[in-house]
């Protein structure tokens, strides 16, 4: 079976191969990042699928966060660029939830929480956050949350 980072290997080759330089670019940075991440710390070491999936999302709201700075600084074609560069990235995270299946996560945690009001926030990312980890970005969440407890 074919980790994560082979996968990335073998599309950075077919990618090279056929002269896409949108996904070679992409692809080639994102494994840049993962070696850095596994050359970190005191110890180099290998990482796992989850680890390397937490590195290409990362990656990926970079790209998101980017593209929404070049499109409020009228730079359309960078804009454009980086939400392509997304979307290669994209391709090896897990479907993101849609707001409807975030929303009735949060609402079944309010209501198992008993939390109202603001201070219930914690109370509730608590019992919402392993529900979606790496399947719905923090701030998506956390707005969620903020909308189920209000009165």
């Amino acid at each position: 079976m074919t980790t994560l980072k082979q996968q990335l290997q073998e599309d950075l080759t077919a990618a090279i191969k056929a002269r896409d330089e949108l996904r070679t670019s992409t692809i080639r940075l994102t494994l840049s990042a993962v070696t850095a991440e596994e050359k970190a710390g005191k110890t180099e070491r290998e990482l796992d699928d989850a680890e390397v999936l937490k590195v290409i999302a990362r990656e990926a709201k970079k790209r998101r966060e980017a593209a929404e700075a070049f499109e409020q600084a009228g730079r359309t074609e960078s804009a454009a660029q980086e939400r392509a560069e997304g979307e290669v990235l994209a391709h090896y995270l897990p479907k993101q939830l849609s707001d409807e299946e975030l929303t009735a996560i949060v609402a079944e945690a309010v209501a198992a929480s008993g939390a109202t009001g603001p201070q219930g926030m914690g109370a509730v990312m608590k019992l919402v956050k392993p529900k979606v980890d790496g399947l719905a970005e923090g701030g998506r969440v956390a707005a969620a949350v903020k909308a189920a407890l209000q009165p």
